[in-house]
């Protein structure tokens, strides 16, 4: 039976714990980023300013999409999801893309960029609730019921995968399997889904020399430590030398030019070397928890659309945060994914803020 005290308790605590998560995120975006921007933009603040800009921005989102609603919510899922993959696909023309360490995943326009992907992630999740909440599971039985399925997630995977942005399109691959475990479907056709997925990842390794480079500087690092393992040796040494209570915060060297992307892909780098041990620790814990008030929250809905939907957020934020803790401690390759809540970027946080407010929305009207 619905219990709302209940259902509101554990979305305070969700909330609470998104909360800690934001507010981490801008003290160590400071931390990590302040010598690299005095150094190229004249003052220490500016990447700040900017994630104070994205938390504004990702609490409008939040508020929005928690007063919608559920038939809006509903209705207009297939018109966004549309309209997402369109922007995303708007990446792919050089004229209106931003490049970054060679991808081009920004769309520009007068000095301002966003990445449309991060929009995608989401209204590709709710696609698939829609059409998995309407789906007989007697329909997995035959190869027609995974066809809709199908298309969708292999028009995204496509998209992402030329932008570049496979970590992202591996990422949203894992967690559509898991919803169609959680929709009913049987498990031999799980595990052979799953032996699909990861046959394709192989396959798209070895198609491409940087990933396959990638897989060899993972395998040892030491190999080329001023070339392909220089980031990952520097992101090791980071982590190691935080000890069990780090070095202080504001008191990392490696900020100091040594390691590449210290606010973004790398900020948990940053992190443990300045809390150390006991500091990344936390962080893994509150990730832990929110992956557990999620899915709680998600049990107790009613409507098989909210549910979906809330278990496919909170399989894709932790998914992403399990990935990219793995990629800095050096136990998966670089992915170029960023840590959710935390890693800087507005078009990233406003999206996951975002994601929360639907959440509490469900949460909110029960799913119906």
């Amino acid at each position: 039976m619905f219990n709302r005290s209940q259902i509101q308790s554990d979305l305070a605590a969700l909330l609470g714990i998104v909360t800690a998560l934001v507010v981490i995120g801008l003290l160590f975006v400071y931390s990590s980023s302040s010598i690299y921007a005095a150094q190229n933009y004249g003052y220490a603040h500016y990447f700040l300013k900017k994630q104070c800009i994205g938390v504004v921005l990702g609490l409008i989102a939040f508020f929005v999409a928690r007063r919608l609603s559920s038939e809006i919510i509903y209705s207009m899922t297939p018109a966004f999801f549309l309209g997402s993959l369109a922007l995303t696909i708007a990446t792919l023309f050089p004229q209106l893309s931003h490049h970054i360490h060679g991808s081009s995943r920004w769309l520009a326009f007068k000095g301002f960029s966003f990445q449309p992907s991060e929009l995608l992630k989401i209204a590709c999740i709710m696609y698939l609730a829609r059409i998995l909440s309407k789906q007989h599971k007697e329909s997995f039985t035959r190869f027609s019921g995974y066809i809709p399925f199908l298309i969708i997630i292999g028009l995204v995977t496509i998209v992402l995968l030329k932008q570049p942005d496979f970590g992202l399109a591996m990422t949203l691959l894992a967690t559509s399997i898991t919803l169609l475990f959680i929709a009913g479907l049987p498990v031999l056709h799980l595990l052979c889904a799953g032996m699909g997925l990861v046959t394709l990842i192989g396959l798209l390794i070895y198609a491409q020399p940087y990933r396959m480079r990638r897989i060899l500087t993972f395998l040892d690092p030491w190999k080329d430590p001023q070339g392909a393992g220089f980031q990952i040796i520097q992101s090791l040494i980071a982590v190691g030398s935080g000890g069990w209570w780090g070095s202080g915060i504001s008191n990392s060297k490696q900020k100091f030019f040594y390691l590449p992307m210290q606010h973004t892909d790398f900020i948990f780098s940053i992190i443990t070397e300045e809390t150390g041990f006991i500091g990344g620790s936390l962080i893994i814990l509150l990730y832990a928890l929110f992956t557990y008030f999620g899915i709680k929250i998600a049990w107790q809905l009613k409507n098989p659309f909210a549910i979906l939907t809330t278990i496919g957020f909170v399989t894709l934020t932790s998914l992403q945060a399990l990935i990219n803790i793995f990629v800095v401690t050096g136990l998966l390759p670089t992915k170029g994914i960023g840590l959710p809540f935390i890693s800087y970027g507005n078009s990233s946080l406003l999206c996951f803020l975002g994601m929360m407010g639907i959440i509490a929305h469900f949460a909110d009207k029960d799913g119906t």
